[in-house]
């Protein structure tokens, strides 16, 4: 369906919505507009008010939208990116530069950060709420390290979760859906999901509450059998299906380290090892049981304490450079916090274990290693193409014969000894044999933020419109070092915990003028990590309000994110290359002798086709090409840096129905952290060094975390309409749109922002039920773009998704009975790739007793 179809289709929606629903009467405003929001300054203030592109997301919000889920239902905020890895893993982004494992951007919920320790950033909703405990969502788009630290420069967003002090009593919430409906390689499956919410008080100053969530279903797949390495063999016409050397998307096992050059009746052929489907090593079972208990208690005087446990385990698919099976994988938060009168602080622990987690291309190369070795398999497809060379077959069909000879006595999919050999390589923590990821890394964070003009300068407050907030955090991570994954580097220190600590402090003063129409503000941060040096972060902000419907806003900042623990300290061999972390300590020598691997593939392509079609010797094609040979220019890791500058423009018409919202921003953005490929020669001879970078033998290769040298910028806008028909229904829709500017020499590595153009989103729902029923629609479309990771890098297209869903209330039950379907034509999409793809979600939610 193209864009004029969908626009027509949409606009006779919406006409049929306004006809159905004219007559019903509303006592409900667009409130939401006017609500407090925190997230820009750490302080609560009005909507309008705010220097930053809020965006907000409430019960009304999740109610009317045809999602899910109150965490699908996100997707549908301005400027909001969203890809999926796995059914449950979604990933949120804003404002360009997204990945599978987006450390970019912040997720807290009830203002904890619930990242995974040792990945970086969260996993989906895994420590989040349920749909029944949710009460709101701030995104905060692009920069927000002044304030908040944590990497936090692609965007924030905050979950905050139910009062049980308000909300109080039992609900119940189930959720039942078929997926995977039309499938050619796959059956229809149901999922499910169960969610249990209680709260209640214990007097005046008691309260309890405890949530209990329990998924379960089957994964989306990721099945694409492109070959990305077609033209390994071009130079003998062995192409498309007839190539020895192909590398599916989803295969695995037969990478470039899985690949040989092998010399067969006088040419030069490349030959990989013939690998496994993603869908051969993986359990595609989706499971996640979560559950959360607070104890909290509060004095005449306004202090609170509590106490928050959130535990979850869960069983999906996960996605860094390679594709992982977590399983049995658990994660839990322990937290402390105490607020009075503008002051807070919270202590908490967040811990991970990995469980029987484990890598999917290890998995896959090894299972073809522990049947037979490289060497012998090799050997053996060589011997078996020149015993079957006699002159009257043709390449493609000896290579056929090479290929089948060689995989004699290969663990078959699905055969009990394939299994059994799964099961022992998931627990062996070496990838050059094994599969498995035994990750156990903690940390621990002390906090507080204090509103200085709140309480202890509130004269000065009123006398001259300052507000002053002041902050400071701490980060402790604790990572126990696994052999493979982890070393501690330290001298001494082997075996002993890896310790990494990072620490910042804010201050914020805000002020208001000209009658209260103009608030100037200036924030400014310190952070100090480990390994680097004391960098600063300003921000400088201005909101004018010339009346109480109407606001200008612009912010200029700087920010820094810091490498997390994976980019500092990794130390794993993965598929025959070993990913080293960026700090001298960890990669001492390899940046001053590393040679760039794309440069080292030109080259060694480059003397193949000498050698085929020109009939030079191996030593004429070698000189003749070695200038193709790249020195790394790259050196060890500094935290990168992004400027920002924004500004914005809201207005409320119609007796506050109607809100337009606008910004524009430009983002400039240096030493991108990133990955390189390069190679160390096992020599430091000069003329030498060529033939040893031909000889997959005789170097070493590393995939090394770095900054990039390019510097570059991204600019972008979004403008955003809402409206609430008095008596009948709500409709929003909004446009995004961003762009990457590149200015100077490019080195590749700042690439990766995977994002497309344009994004488009329109909704419309019954605001108010009639007689009971509701009902809502929602459209999503972006546009296509390129994606760049170590997976696969290609062309992304561009997709649509449409939802929608009827509700019906009881009138004498607190019951509720939802119908939907996320992406009701089921027409399957990849939001990027080598992940999976998306078909329909068609889900019936009976939820009991929750307001």
């Amino acid at each position: 369906m193209g864009k004029p179809v969908s626009f027509t289709f949409f606009s006779l929606f919406l006409f049929s919505f306004h006809f159905l629903w004219a007559q019903q009467e509303s006592k409900d405003s667009i409130i939401t507009m006017k609500d407090v929001v925190v997230l820009a300054s750490r302080k609560p203030e009005a909507f309008l008010s705010s220097p930053m592109s809020i965006q907000k997301a409430d019960r009304l919000f999740f109610a009317n939208s045809p999602s899910s889920s109150f965490f699908e239902s996100l997707a549908g905020l301005r400027g909001m990116q969203t890809i999926t890895p796995s059914m449950g893993f979604k990933i949120f982004n804003t404002r360009g530069f997204n990945n599978t494992t987006n450390v970019r951007f912040v997720q807290l919920v009830d203002g904890l950060d619930v990242q995974s320790p040792h990945i970086g950033s969260p996993i989906g909703n895994a420590l989040g709420p349920s749909d029944l405990d949710i009460k709101k969502v701030e995104l905060l788009p692009g920069l927000a390290a002044t304030l908040y630290g944590m990497n936090a420069i692609n965007g924030l967003a905050d979950f905050t979760t139910r009062d049980p002090y308000v909300d109080k009593g039992l609900s119940f919430q189930q959720k039942t859906a078929l997926t995977h409906l039309g499938s050619d390689n796959e059956g229809s499956h149901v999922f499910s999901e169960t969610s249990i919410r209680y709260a209640h008080t214990i007097g005046s100053r008691w309260a309890v509450k405890f949530n209990l969530t329990h998924v379960q279903g089957y994964d989306w797949l990721a099945d694409d059998r492109k070959d990305l390495n077609p033209l390994a063999n071009a130079s003998t016409g062995l192409l498309s299906i007839f190539n020895p050397a192909a590398d599916p998307v989803n295969g695995y096992g037969n990478e470039s380290s899985n690949r040989r050059t092998l010399s067969l009746g006088g040419k030069s052929y490349v030959v990989s090892r013939t690998g496994y489907f993603e869908r051969d090593v993986v359990d595609y079972g989706l499971r996640n049981t979560k559950a959360d208990l607070m104890l909290k208690w509060k004095s005449q005087r306004g202090a609170s304490v509590s106490y928050t446990a959130r535990v979850s385990q869960m069983d999906n698919v996960y996605q860094r450079a390679n594709r992982f099976r977590l399983q049995d994988y658990f994660i839990q938060q322990h937290a402390l916090q105490f607020s009075q009168h503008g002051f807070k602080a919270n202590l908490y622990l967040n811990a991970e274990n990995t469980g029987n987690s484990y890598n999917l291309r290890s998995m896959a190369e090894n299972m073809d290693r522990s049947f037979k070795s490289d060497n012998k398999w090799f050997a053996d497809y060589a011997a078996a193409y020149n015993a079957a060379n006699n002159g009257s077959l043709m390449p493609a069909i000896l290579h056929q014969m090479a290929r089948v000879q060689a995989d004699q006595g290969r663990f078959v999919p699905g055969s009990l000894s394939f299994e059994e050999q799964r099961m022992k390589l998931q627990q062996i923590n070496n990838w050059d044999s094994g599969a498995a990821l035994k990750v156990q890394a903690t940390f621990i964070q002390a906090d507080l933020q204090w509103n200085l003009t709140e309480k202890l300068l509130s004269s000065l407050q009123q006398s001259s419109g300052i507000d002053l907030v002041a902050g400071f955090d701490v980060r402790q991570h604790i990572t126990t070092p696994d052999g493979n994954y982890f070393i501690n580097p330290q001298a001494g220190k082997s075996g002993k915990n890896l310790l990494y600590t990072k620490m910042g402090a804010f201050v914020s003063l805000q002020k208001e003028m000209l009658q209260q129409k103009l608030k100037l503000g200036f924030a400014l941060r310190a952070d100090k990590n480990d390994y680097f040096k004391l960098y600063y972060s300003p921000r400088l902000t201005t909101v004018y309000r010339p009346n109480t419907r109407t606001s200008f806003r612009a912010n200029a900042q700087i920010g820094y994110r810091f490498p997390i623990i994976f980019e500092a300290f990794t130390n794993v061999n993965s598929g025959g290359v070993k990913r080293v972390g960026g700090l001298p300590i960890m990669s001492n020598g390899i940046f001053e002798n590393g040679w760039i691997q794309t440069s080292i593939a030109a080259f060694q392509s480059a003397v193949l086709n000498d050698m085929n079609r020109n009939g030079s010797s191996l030593q004429q094609a070698i000189t003749q090409n070695k200038s193709l040979l790249q020195k790394s220019p790259y050196s060890y890791l500094q935290p990168e840096r992004v400027k920002s500058v924004e500004v914005g423009f809201r207005r409320m018409f119609g007796r506050g129905h109607f809100l337009l919202d606008a910004d524009i921003y430009l983002n400039h953005y240096k030493a991108f952290i990133a990955q390189v490929n390069m190679n160390v020669p096992n020599t430091t001879v000069t003329d030498s060094i060529p033939f040893f970078l031909y000889d997959r033998t005789k170097q070493k290769p590393y995939r090394m975390w770095t900054n990039s040298l390019s510097a570059v910028q991204n600019h972008g806008f979004g403008v955003g309409v809402s409206y609430l028909h008095p008596k009948s229904f709500l409709f929003s829709s909004h446009v995004s749109y961003t762009r990457l500017t590149k200015r100077g020499q490019q080195d590749g590595l700042e690439d990766g922002f995977n994002t497309p153009s344009w994004t488009a989103v329109m909704s419309v729902s019954t605001h108010e039920s009639w007689k009971q029923w509701k009902a809502s629609a929602a459209w999503r479309w972006q546009d296509a773009f390129q994606w760049l990771s170590f997976l696969v890098s290609g062309h992304v297209p561009a997709y649509q998704s449409l939802d929608s869903s009827v509700e019906y209330s009881f009138q004498r039950q607190p019951l509720q009975v939802k119908c939907g379907a996320n992406n009701l034509m089921n027409r399957s999409y990849r939001s990027f790739l080598g992940g999976p793809s998306v078909g329909g979600f068609y889900y019936m939610t009976l939820t009991f007793g929750a307001k």
